[in-house]
């Protein structure tokens, strides 16, 4: 017997029996576009979180909002339509507002870039109309636009949709958390109150 073979010989002893081959994982993933859409669901996952869901025209947008944030300071992002707002809040755009300004305010109002129907998901993507993730997390309310098509069914259309070099924020409910003993905290980590508003 040679060096080689003998060396070779005392590495397989060391290692035992070869190794099975690993079992083939199923990746029979459900691609985007494989599941209609669901309004009813979002807004039964949005209820589940917590969130305050109205549905109504676009024309009475301004309505709702005046219901929920009326005669408040609302921060607003720039690009948001005017349209939305009632003349009883005092809208303070946010073109470079102060963290202590923005957490004054009553609440934000936003667009959005889409939702998840599945997840119950809203997905921000700093957008002119939705501005900085900061006027989002601040404010104690935060009340949502979100029109009916841009409702996606499940994840993966969320992905194929959405632009990965953006900012995206993805909202689940009302900010909350819960300590060792599952004591529900609400309004950590962002707003306490998140109200969406799906027009149609």
């Amino acid at each position: 017997m040679s060096t080689r073979e003998l060396v070779l010989g005392r590495l397989r002893a060391a290692l035992g029996e070869p190794r099975p081959t690993p079992a083939e994982v199923p990746r029979d993933y459900r691609p985007a576009g494989s599941v209609p859409v669901d309004l009813d669901v979002l807004v039964d996952r949005l209820t589940d979180y917590r969130a305050t869901v109205h549905q109504c025209a676009d024309a009475d947008v301004a309505r709702v909002v005046d219901e929920v944030l009326g005669g408040g300071r609302v921060v607003v992002p720039p690009g948001l339509p005017r349209r939305w707002l009632p003349d009883s809040v005092v809208q303070v755009v946010d073109d470079d507002l102060s963290t202590e300004e923005i957490a004054a305010s009553n609440g934000v109002v936003t667009a959005a870039a889409l939702a998840v129907a599945e997840t119950g998901t809203i997905v921000l993507d700093g957008s002119p109309d939705q501005g900085r993730r900061i006027v989002t997390l601040l404010p104690d309310v935060h009340l949502c636009v979100l029109r009916a098509d841009q409702v996606v069914a499940t994840v993966p259309d969320a992905i194929a949709r959405v632009d990965p070099h953006r900012p995206l924020t993805w909202i689940s409910g009302p900010s909350a958390t819960s300590d060792i003993e599952l004591n529900r905290v609400e309004g950590v980590h962002g707003p306490r109150n998140l109200h969406v508003v799906i027009t149609t």
